[in-house]
């Protein structure tokens, strides 16, 4: 796959694009595909909550034994990044369509049990899946160092310049910090009163800390405690950061025009097929063109509707990008060294 520029297409007929939808949603409807899957979910929360457990359990029988600690930071690394996609699901109404249910399920995924403000979240995910890939909309574009485009780099001076003149090598690295960078987003929402209940969200959020590493240095002699911080965040940065890295970077971006929703969905997004331990570690994303054209669709159904989504496509004229696994990590990697040429050849100047 080659690098792609910044474009700025002009849209479809609208009444073709929106009709195209419409029998796109009639498809998987009919498939049962959008249909709730409470009891899968119940199943699943049960499941995480006692790997959890047992992964403090664990390290309360680890005697301090620091490579003990060691393998109970990776077990709970994998376990706190499934209570993460429970919080992405949540917050998209894959659960439950309960407003109270949905707020609750993210306040105590999120904010309790991960420290990551799901009233922040929300809003940001939700502006990202409204504009994907638009170059001043997108937030997940914008809160990034990392450039996408390469009339990004005139906006980066300084030693952000350096990160991004250098990001081919540097992006992947620094992936280990994104649970931090993750809470420290929630407290600057927090502080700017951006979300509606700041004193809950914040609450909660100090309420993780305190249990967490109030447990963390008494179960653990402080070298094995910082360990365990040290193995937990950084694997739980790279699961997160992973899974959620190769979902549209390297793909169509845009500054103006208006695309139908099919349109800035699949033209912006890639699909890894994979299996179920594929699915596992991506919690389903890895069918992110599924899951953008159907933000609603329950996890277990995308690898259901990714065949269906494909043909239509096929149908249609649409292009859907497809890769392996691995394909991905290289076609990103090639994209950020071809966007931040333009830094290294010095042709954008401070």
């Amino acid at each position: 796959m080659t690098d792609i520029p910044a474009v700025d297409s002009a849209p479809r007929e609208p009444g073709a694009a929106e009709e195209d939808f419409r029998e796109l949603t009639r498809r998987v409807t009919a498939a049962g595909l959008m249909s709730p899957r409470k009891g899968q979910y119940a199943a699943a929360i049960v499941t995480v909550w006692l790997m959890n457990a047992a992964g403090w359990a664990a390290l309360a029988l680890s005697d301090g034994s620091w490579w003990r600690a060691a393998l109970a930071a990776v077990w709970l690394a994998v376990w706190h990044e499934q209570l993460a996609f429970l919080l992405h699901d949540a917050g998209h109404r894959q659960i439950s369509r309960s407003q109270k249910t949905i707020r609750a399920l993210g306040l105590i995924h999120g904010n309790l049990m991960l420290g990551v403000c799901f009233g922040w979240w929300v809003q940001h995910h939700n502006r990202h899946h409204n504009h994907p890939n638009h170059l001043e909309l997108d937030p997940d574009i914008l809160r990034r160092v990392a450039i996408f485009a390469p009339e990004q780099a005139q906006q980066r001076t300084g030693f952000a310049r350096f990160l991004a003149a250098n990001q081919r090598y540097l992006f992947f690295p620094l992936l280990g910090l994104e649970s931090v960078v993750l809470r420290i987003a929630g407290v600057i929402a927090l502080r700017r009163r951006a979300v509606r209940r700041p004193w809950l969200e914040g609450g909660l959020m100090a309420l993780h800390a305190v249990l967490f590493f109030g447990a963390l240095f008494w179960l653990l002699p402080w070298p094995s405690a910082l360990l365990f911080l040290a193995v937990h965040q950084v694997l739980l940065g790279y699961l997160l950061g992973l899974a959620f890295a190769v979902n549209h970077k390297g793909l169509p971006t845009r500054t103006g025009g208006e695309w139908s929703w099919l349109e800035r969905q699949v033209l912006t997004s890639r699909t890894l097929p994979t299996g179920l331990i594929g699915d596992f570690f991506y919690g389903g994303l890895n069918y992110q063109i599924e899951h953008h054209l159907f933000p609603g669709m329950p996890r277990s159904a995308l690898r259901h509707a990714y065949p269906l989504v494909k043909q239509f496509c096929a149908e249609r004229g649409i292009a859907y990008t497809e890769t392996g696994v691995l394909e991905s990590y290289r076609d990103l990697s090639r994209h950020l060294g071809s966007a931040s040429e333009v830094l290294r050849s010095g042709t954008v100047t401070a």
